[in-house]
C-alpha cells in the first residue's frame, strides 16, 4: 500500500492539500513527482541504504520528497527548520546526507550551509532560487515518472537532541522489503483510531517531527486525504476540521491549551462533527485540559505514549482514561517493566524508570555513531528506555512521574538541556550552570537557566540579556533558556556531580509530579 497502489486506483483524488495556500495534490501528481525525484536521485547514484537530509517548512512538495525516498529504501533525515546554519551543518553532516532538499522558507540557513556540503552530491532548492542549488521543480522535470530498477522501503532516520550535546539520529534497521509491503504500526491506527481510505486527516503540525510525519506517510498508504497545516493557529485549525471534513487528527496539549484560549463564541462557530477522532502524545496532557477535550469533543480523545525511537508504546481510549484520569494507558507495543536504578522490578504503585520489552527480543533502532548511548539506552536482556519514569497502576496503567535525564518537552518539543548547558558554560562570565525545565501554563514547561557567575557582583538584568543573546546566536531559539537567575554556588557532590533535581526542585513547588 502506497501512492502507486492509488495513482492507479483513484488518480485524481486529492492526496493532500495545504489548508492556507488550497493547493491540491493528487494521487496521481504524487506518483509521478515522487517517481521523478527518485529517478533523479538514482541518477545520481543513490541507492539502498543511502541518506537523504530535507530542511523545508510545510510545503506541497515535502511529502513527495519523502516517498521518493520512501520508494528507494533510503533513510531521510528531516531536520527541524528551527535549527540554526551550525546545528543544520552537524546532522548534515553526521547523516552522511548525499542530498538535500531546501525550500522558501529555510533559503537563509540553506545559503549558510554552502560551504561545509563537500558530500552531498544534490542540491536542491523548492519554490525559490538559491545560489549553490539546482531549482527542484525544473530538475525533476528531465526525469521520467516511472519508478526505479529497485523499488525497497526506505525509512525516516530523524534526530533527538543529545544528552551529553550535540543531537543523535535513531536508526531503524532496514532491509530489503518489497515497496508496498503494509508496515506492522500500520495496524494500530487502523483498528483503533479508525483511519482508512476515507479518512480525511488534518495535520497541524510542522513535517520534521516523527509523529505527524508518520501519520501524514499511513494517511497517504492508505489511501485518505491530508490536509497540511503550513503553521498552526488554534481558530483555523477549527475553521480546517469543518471545511475539509476532518475525520482524524493528531495533537499535542498545548494545541488544546490554545484552543481553550478562544474565546466560546470562537470555539463553537464551527461544525466539529466528522471528526472520529483525535490523537494526542508528545508530552504529557494536564488532567483538566483532558477533561475539557472530552467534555467538547467527546469520546473520540485517545492517547498515546511512545518516542521516537518507537521500541514500545502505551495507548488509553477515552473509556479507560476516564477511569484511570492521567495515565498514558496500557501497553499497546512491547512490555512494560518499572525498573529501580539497579534494574530490580517494581512493584504496582512505586515509580522507577520506565523499559520496554520488545516483542522480537530487541528493539530495532540504534543511536547512529553512537555505540555508548545506544548501550546506556538498551539493557543485556535487550529492553530500552528513554529515561522516562514512571508506575503502573493494579491494572497495568502506566503513569508518567518525571524524565531521568531532565529532559524537557515544551509544546510537545523534546529539549535537551545539555547543549544550552555546554554553550553557556563556555561564556568567559559564567563559572557553572544548570538548565531545567519549569512549569508553563500553555507550553507544559519552558527552558530556565540557573548560572553561577565567575563574580556575583556581575548578576543581574544586563548579564542576563548577554547570556541569552549568546544562546540566541549559536542555538535554535526554542533550545535556549527564556531567563535565567543567579546563585552565588551551585551544589555539586565532590565527584563534581551537579544535583541538578535540588535546583529544579526550587521551581516546581506542590506539584505531586515533576512532569506536565
Amino acid at each position: 500500500m502506497y501512492p502507486g497502489h492509488w495513482a492507479l486506483e483513484t488518480p485524481d483524488k486529492v492526496a493532500y492539500v495545504l489548508a492556507h495556500a488550497g493547493t491540491e495534490v493528487t494521487y496521481r501528481e504524487l506518483n509521478d513527482r515522487s517517481n521523478q525525484c527518485a529517478q533523479m536521485m538514482w541518477a545520481a547514484g543513490l541507492r539502498f541504504g543511502d541518506h537523504i537530509a530535507i530542511l523545508m517548512d510545510n510545503n506541497d512538495r515535502y511529502l513527495e520528497v519523502c516517498w521518493a525516498a520512501q520508494r528507494m529504501g533510503l533513510h531521510y533525515t528531516a531536520i527541524n527548520w528551527h535549527f540554526t546554519a551550525d546545528e543544520t551543518a552537524y546532522i548534515i553532516d553526521d547523516c552522511d546526507a548525499q542530498a538535500l532538499f531546501v525550500s522558501a522558507g529555510t533559503a537563509q540557513v540553506a545559503s549558510e550551509l554552502t560551504a561545509t556540503m563537500d558530500r552531498v552530491r544534490l542540491r536542491l532548492s523548492i519554490g525559490c532560487d538559491i545560489a549553490g542549488y539546482d531549482r527542484y521543480e525544473t530538475t525533476i522535470e528531465q526525469f521520467p515518472a516511472s519508478a526505479v530498477e529497485e523499488e525497497y522501503e526506505g525509512t525516516p532516520m530523524l534526530y533527538s537532541s543529545g544528552t551529553t550535546g550535540r543531537p543523535k539520529g535513531i536508526k531503524y534497521s532496514l532491509e530489503r522489503v518489497p515497496m508496498g509491503k503494509m508496515p506492522n504500526n500500520l495496524t494500530l491506527i487502523t483498528s483503533m483510531f479508525g483511519f482508512n481510505q476515507d479518512s480525511v486527516y488534518l495535520s497541524p503540525a510542522p513535517l520534521y517531527h516523527s509523529a505527524p510525519l508518520f501519520y501524514c506517510m499511513s494517511t497517504l498508504r492508505l489511501g485518505g486525504t491530508v490536509v497540511i497545516m503550513e503553521r498552526f493557529d488554534a481558530l483555523d485549525a477549527l475553521r480546517c476540521i469543518e471545511k475539509f471534513r476532518v475525520t482524524c487528527s493528531q495533537w499535542v496539549p498545548t494545541h488544546f491549551v490554545r484552543m481553550f484560549k478562544l474565546t466560546e463564541d470562537e470555539r463553537t462557530r464551527h461544525d466539529l462533527t466528522s471528526l472520529v477522532s483525535a490523537v494526542h502524545a508528545a508530552a504529557p496532557c494536564p488532567v483538566e485540559i483532558k477533561q475539557k477535550m472530552l467534555d467538547w469533543w467527546g469520546p473520540i480523545v485517545w492517547e498515546y505514549y511512545s518516542s521516537t525511537e518507537g521500541a514500545g508504546a502505551t495507548i488509553v481510549s477515552p473509556q479507560d482514561w476516564l477511569a484511570h484520569p492521567g495515565t498514558v494507558g496500557r501497553s499497546a507495543v512491547g512490555t512494560i517493566h518499572i525498573l529501580d536504578d539497579e534494574g530490580a522490578p517494581l512493584p504496582p504503585g512505586e515509580s522507577g524508570t520506565v523499559w520496554f520489552e520488545s516483542a522480537s527480543g530487541r528493539p530495532g533502532f540504534r543511536y547512529h555513531k553512537d555505540d555508548a548511548k545506544t548501550e546506556d539506552a538498551i539493557d543485556d536482556r535487550g529492553w530500552s528506555t528513554v529515561g522516562d519514569m514512571g508506575y503502573l497502576d493494579e491494572d497495568g496503567y502506566l503513569f508518567l512521574t518525571d524524565r531521568r535525564t531532565f529532559m524537557i518537552i515544551s509544546g510537545g518539543v523534546n529539549i535537551y538541556p545539555q547543549e544550552a548547558e555546554n554553550l553557556l558554560i563556555t561564556h568567559p562570565s559564567v563559572y557553572d550552570v544548570a538548565v531545567f525545565g519549569i512549569p508553563d501554563p500553555e507550553m507544559g514547561e519552558r527552558v530556565h537557566a540557573v548560572v553561577q557567575p565567575i563574580d556575583m557582583a556581575n548578576a543581574g538584568l544586563q548579564l542576563e540579556q548577554e547570556l541569552l543573546a549568546f544562546c540566541h546566536s549559536h542555538l535554535a531559539k526554542y533550545k535556549c533558556p527564556l531567563a535565567i537567575d543567579f546563585d552565588a554556588e551551585l551544589p555539586r557532590q565532590p565527584t563534581g556531580k551537579l544535583y541538578k533535581r535540588l535546583i529544579r526542585d526550587r521551581y516546581w513547588g506542590n506539584h505531586d509530579s515533576r512532569i506536565v
